[in-house]
C-alpha cells in the first residue's frame, strides 16, 4: 500500500468553529497549498507581505505531502496577496479574533491509497467496516515525534530530569534525514567539539547556532540559559514530542488493561497497539474516556488511570514536580485532555478501482471526518493491521 503518491491523494480540508464574518477585526484567508508545510508557507507569506511571521493567526500544521486547506488570520489592514500555482490565499472575510488552535473543529480529508492488490484492497473494505463502528486508538503519530533522536532521546526528557547540557546537545547535533549535507556534517562537527565554544562558533551558520555558542563563550556551563534563545515555536515542538510519547504509553497500558486482543504496528519511537474489534463494556468505556497529557498538575478521569499515568513516570525516572521548569522561561507544559479512542464520522470507503499509476494494482478511496488534533494516518495504520 502506498499514501500520499501525489498531493491530491491526501486531500485535508480544515474545519471552523467560529462563523465568519462581513466585518470585523481579522481578515480571514483560504491558504491551499501543496508541496509546503504551514510553517514555511506562512514564512514565505510574512517575507513577502511585510509582516512577522508572529502577525499571522492559523491553527493546525498541515505537511507538505497533500492538498490542504486551512484558515490564517491577519489584521484587517494587512492585505496578503500570494497567488503562485501551489501556495494560493483567497479572502473568505472577517473574524473578531486571530485564527488559533482553539478554533479548529476538525478536519476533513479525502485519502487514496495506492498499489494495493485484489486481496489487500478487500481486507481494507472489511477492516473499514470494523473502524466505522469501533474507531481507533487516538494515539499521536509518527509526525509528532520528528524531533526524536534514536541516540540521545529526547529533548524535553532532558529537561525535566535537569540535564541541560544533554538537551542543548541533542537540539544542535541531532541529525534528520532530510537536512542538507552541510547542515549535517556541521551537525557532526559540533559534536565531535562539544565544548569547545569557540570552534563550534565558527563552524556555525543559523543565527540560534550563533546566538547560543556566542552566550556559551562568555557563560560556558549555562546550558539553561543558552536553551532560553531556542525559538518559542520550536521549544514548543519538542514539548509536544514528550509529552505524545508519555501519552501515548498511558493510552497503551490503558488498552492492555482491557484485557483484549492487541495487534502491533511500528512507530518511529514504539509499537501502537491497535484492538480489532471491542467488546460492549470496553467500547462504551473506551469512547467516553479522556486521557491527560503529562504536566506537574494533571486531572485524572479515574483511579485506574491515575495509577498508570504514576507507574509510566516512575519508569520514565520522573515526579510530577520534574515539569515545572522554573529556569525555562518560553514554554511550560501545560495539561490537557485527549479522547482515548476516536470514531470518524461520515466514515466511506469508496469501490475498488484501476490505479492508473501502478499497473496491474488498485486503489481505494476514503472519505472521513476526524476532531481536532486526531490522525489521518493513525486511521491508515489502524486499516492496516488486519492484512
Amino acid at each position: 500500500m502506498k499514501v500520499k503518491v501525489k498531493p491530491d491523494d491526501f486531500i485535508v480540508k480544515e474545519e471552523i468553529t467560529a462563523p465568519i464574518l462581513k466585518e470585523g477585526n481579522f481578515k480571514v484567508y483560504l491558504l491551499e497549498k501543496r508541496y509546503w508545510n504551514t510553517l514555511d508557507a506562512l514564512q514565505r507569506i510574512a517575507a513577502e507581505s511585510g509582516l512577522k511571521l508572529s502577525e499571522i493567526g492559523y491553527g493546525g500544521k498541515k505537511d507538505r505531502y497533500g492538498h490542504t486547506f486551512q484558515y490564517i488570520t491577519v489584521k484587517a489592514t494587512k492585505n496578503l496577496t500570494t497567488r503562485e500555482r501551489n501556495l494560493k490565499l483567497t479572502l473568505m472575510g472577517y473574524l473578531n479574533s486571530p485564527m488559533s488552535p482553539e478554533l479548529i473543529a476538525g478536519n476533513h480529508f479525502e485519502i487514496t491509497l495506492r498499489a494495493l492488490s485484489g486481496e489487500e484492497g478487500r481486507d481494507l473494505i472489511k477492516r473499514g467496516e470494523q473502524v466505522k463502528r469501533y474507531g481507533f486508538p487516538n494515539y499521536f503519530d509518527d509526525q509528532r515525534f520528528g524531533s526524536y533522536d534514536k541516540e540521545q532521546g529526547f529533548f524535553a526528557k532532558k529537561l525535566v530530569l535537569g540535564h541541560f547540557n544533554g538537551a542543548l546537545k541533542i537540539y544542535l547535533t541531532s541529525i534528520y534525514p532530510e537536512e542538507s549535507k552541510e547542515a549535517k556534517e556541521r551537525k557532526r562537527f559540533f559534536m565531535a567539539n562539544w565544548g569547545n565554544w569557540s570552534l563550534c562558533l565558527e563552524a556555525s551558520k543559523t543565527r540560534v547556532e550563533r546566538e547560543i555558542f556566542s552566550f556559551l563563550e562568555k557563560e560556558p556551563k549555562n546550558f539553561a540559559g543558552a536553551i532560553n534563545l531556542i525559538p518559542k515555536e520550536q521549544l514548543s515542538l519538542y514539548f509536544a514530542a514528550y509529552q505524545g510519547y508519555l501519552y501515548n504509553n498511558l493510552l497503551k497500558e490503558v488498552l492492555l488493561n482491557q484485557g483484549i486482543e492487541l495487534r502491533a504496528y511500528p512507530g518511529v519511537v514504539d509499537d501502537y497497539l491497535f484492538y480489532l474489534t471491542l467488546p460492549k463494556k470496553s467500547f462504551i468505556y473506551l469512547k467516553s474516556l479522556l486521557l491527560p497529557t503529562a504536566a506537574q498538575k494533571v486531572s485524572f478521569p479515574n483511579e485506574e488511570v491515575r495509577r498508570e499515568y504514576f507507574k509510566i513516570l516512575e519508569r520514565e525516572g520522573l515526579k510530577s514536580g520534574d515539569f515545572n521548569l522554573r529556569k525555562i522561561r518560553k514554554v511550560y507544559f501545560k495539561s490537557f485532555l485527549r479522547p482515548a479512542v476516536v470514531i470518524p464520522e461520515g466514515f466511506s470507503v469508496g469501490n475498488l478501482a484501476k490505479d492508473e499509476l501502478y499497473p496491474g494494482k488498485q486503489k481505494l478511496q476514503l472519505k472521513f471526518f476526524l476532531p481536532r488534533g486526531s490522525y489521518a494516518t493513525m486511521l491508515i495504520k489502524a486499516l492496516s493491521i488486519n492484512y
